[in-house]
């Protein structure tokens, strides 16, 4: 039954009925001050409701939602870990959050600093020489690294490498970045054990090729053993390796992508280091280069000058401006903060972590859930549906999940398998908690057996049940006028 909370603000309308109270105007404003041409021509149509209707509709859809504050979060690929409330302290202090992005730089050193300070500390962590922090996402810094690669090229001259060979198992905005850069795709075939087809990928090589993008480890979770030796054939034929950093969380502390071979690189802040992650943003995807490609980095650029002082560097050779100004800055400062917090010697215990939650996972359901590739994993690892083909789904599993208190997989990616089910635990989360959903997944598994309506009209204890996600996706309702 609906409670009276339940209900839309839009249903506790009452004509006359408000939650502020305006002083009287005396100052002989009126509506014609206004140009005619930015007046409403209909009412606004808003709900006329008390200010306590307002705060109780808002905290009770707060309530509704999901987070990494409220649960366990396995959304494979997307790496959500905790967020440290430290970070957002951090982010908080007037100093900076009151500074202006157009102040002289003489009165914002502090930030420049950090800002500087941050670019070496992921340099160190990559094996990179030097960093951009302008970015405002994932997929931009692919973009920006993508821009950075064609630079490249064109200031040696070399005009006509226009490809970028792209895993078959990458991430789907590798292929979008690279169109939207211009450059055409190739797609490189994975072996069946989910690794890159080396021999597949001489046969692409040539001189039209600028570069290729590479997860490692990549979307399956597995690392790309023979990554030296890619290295070393597209370095062969002139091109250059791009490392997407959206696993780097399984390598951190261990393994540097310089160290691989790759020539530029993205991070993303809000998976690996931890900043919030989700409902669209803010996040932030600097972009890593070796010092051969330095130049070609996007401007303005942080540097230290002799005297100590800090200041914005423009390159001619720069691949141009891709933000308005320097980024997302209250999501660098809780990265920085998150590396601080760790330490030299605690930010190489990140990895392994993930890594262990990850197989303790994985070896705990295999006997119920497939495993299309055996062996060890790294952060994520992939299984292709129910063991025992009975006709529930991978997305029946999904949604029995949240009946639990559990949220759901990354499901149906990659599209390797048909019924893919990528589960990513990350570092953060306790033994205690891997084993609740552990347990979870088993007794899903086996009320497929028993029961698989169950499973086929779940969820059955969320706010919203199970909607028509192809009317959902090409007629969504968006008003409130529209529900009646």
């Amino acid at each position: 039954m609906q409670s009276y909370y339940d209900k839309l603000i839009f249903d506790l309308s009452k004509p006359g009925r408000s939650g502020y109270s305006l002083p009287e105007n005396t100052w002989g404003v009126t509506a014609d001050a206004l140009p005619e041409d930015l007046r409403r021509k209909t009412p606004a149509g808003l709900p006329q409701v008390s200010e306590p209707d307002v705060v109780r509709h808002y905290t009770n859809l707060s309530q509704m939602n999901f987070g990494v504050d409220t649960g366990f979060y396995p959304l494979g690929s997307c790496t959500m870990k905790y967020n440290p409330k430290i970070n957002e302290q951090v982010a908080s202090m007037p100093g900076f959050s009151a500074l202006h992005p157009l102040q002289p730089e003489w009165t914002v050193q502090g930030a420049l600093k950090l800002y500087y300070d941050l670019s070496r500390a992921l340099s160190t962590l990559t094996g990179m020489s030097d960093f951009s922090l302008n970015q405002f996402a994932g997929a931009h810094g692919e973009l920006t690294g993508l821009m950075i690669m064609r630079q490249y090229h064109r200031l040696r001259g070399d005009h006509g490498r226009t490809k970028v060979i792209v895993p078959d198992s990458a991430h789907g905005t590798n292929p979008a970045s690279a169109a939207v850069c211009g450059l055409s795709v190739v797609q490189v075939k994975s072996l069946e054990d989910g690794t890159i087809d080396v021999g597949a990928l001489k046969g692409l090589l040539d001189d039209s090729v600028a570069g290729i993008m590479m997860t490692n480890p990549n979307t399956l979770g597995l690392f790309e053993t023979h990554v030296r030796e890619i290295a070393d054939l597209v370095h062969g034929c002139g091109g250059l390796l791009y490392y997407d950093g959206a696993n780097m969380n399984a390598l951190l502390g261990q393994v540097r992508p310089g160290d691989m071979g790759f020539d530029i690189m993205h991070l993303n802040l809000h998976k690996t280091f931890s900043t919030p992650h989700g409902g669209g943003g803010p996040g932030s995807g600097p972009v890593g280069v070796t010092s051969a490609l330095a130049h070609c980095l996007p401007y303005p650029r942080v540097v230290r000058k002799n005297d100590g002082k800090y200041a914005l560097l423009t390159d001619k050779d720069s691949c141009g401006r891709i933000s308005g100004f320097m980024g997302n800055f209250g999501v660098l400062l809780k990265a920085y903060a998150y590396i601080l917090m760790l330490g030299k010697q605690n930010v190489k215990n990140v990895g392994p972590y993930a890594v262990l939650a990850a197989n303790y996972i994985k070896e705990s359901l295999k006997d119920c859930y497939k495993l299309p590739i055996k062996g060890l994993c790294k952060h994520e690892f992939v299984f292709d549906g129910l063991a025992e083909d009975n006709g529930v789904t991978t997305l029946d599993v999904a949604k029995r999940l949240l009946d639990y208190g559990f949220h759901a997989p990354t499901i149906y990616f990659p599209l390797l398998f048909h019924q893919s089910m990528m589960i990513e635990p990350t570092e953060t989360e306790s033994k205690e908690t891997l084993d609740a959903f552990i347990g979870v997944m088993r007794k899903i598994a086996e009320e497929a057996k028993s029961d698989p309506e169950m499973l086929r009209s779940a969820p059955h204890n969320t706010p919203v049940g199970r909607p028509d996600e192809t009317s959902a996706a090409t007629h969504p309702v968006l008003k409130y006028s529209d529900m009646q």
